[in-house]
């Protein structure tokens, strides 16, 4: 049970920061499209990447030093492009500003939240080598590992669910264009960040 606290604890806190896959996940919650889709999504590649980690992936990746090369560059990338998208819907305003309105299909939001997953190093980094490491420390780092999706599947539901609380305030223009912009921040500075790395 400790050890199940343990990841939980872990988890959570290396989920809860704001980035590229959490801002994605709340417009999401807050434009009510795809919602239980994009939240099982993220869960589960979680789950993916936390089993990984703690079942000795990080000795793979080491091994791997091509893996470790291209990734944060197709991360970069896909990051930029993102963060541009965002900046532009945040000027323009427009269909980015009608929280029902119509949106990208099922398919289109996946594949983008798969990029926001998968290509993200940061993601890797904490689920896989991070979690990986610490779940070492543990006397049974399997159910640490356990502890920590479920961190990631209440995190990922709550903040994609609980988005609609935030309704009243996104019903102004202005607050869906502070959110684009936001994001295209966060974006470009995780972009920035994996090119000073």
């Amino acid at each position: 049970m400790m050890s199940y606290a343990a990841g939980l604890g872990t988890g959570l806190s290396l989920i809860v920061a704001i980035g590229a896959q959490n801002a994605f996940v709340l417009k999401q919650g807050l434009m009510r499209q795809h919602v239980f889709w994009v939240c099982l999504f993220c869960a589960l590649s979680d789950a993916v990447l936390i089993l990984l980690g703690v079942t000795g992936m990080a000795r793979i990746v080491a091994a791997a030093p091509l893996l470790a090369d291209v990734m944060p560059w197709a991360g970069v990338t896909f990051l930029i492009w993102y963060g541009a998208r965002s900046f532009r819907a945040a000027w323009q305003g427009g269909e980015a500003l009608r929280p029902q309105g119509g949106g990208a299909t099922l398919g289109r939001t996946l594949a983008v939240i798969a990029a926001l997953t998968w290509l993200n190093p940061h993601v890797w980094l904490d689920t896989v080598v991070l979690l990986g490491a610490v779940s070492a420390q543990w006397p049974d780092p399997l159910v640490f590992g356990l502890g920590a999706m479920t961190g990631s599947v209440l995190f990922f539901f709550a903040l994609g669910f609980g988005a609609r609380l935030l309704a009243p305030v996104f019903a102004r223009p202005r607050a869906w264009q502070v959110l684009e912009a936001g994001i295209g921040v966060v974006m470009w500075s995780i972009a920035l960040s994996l090119i000073a790395e």
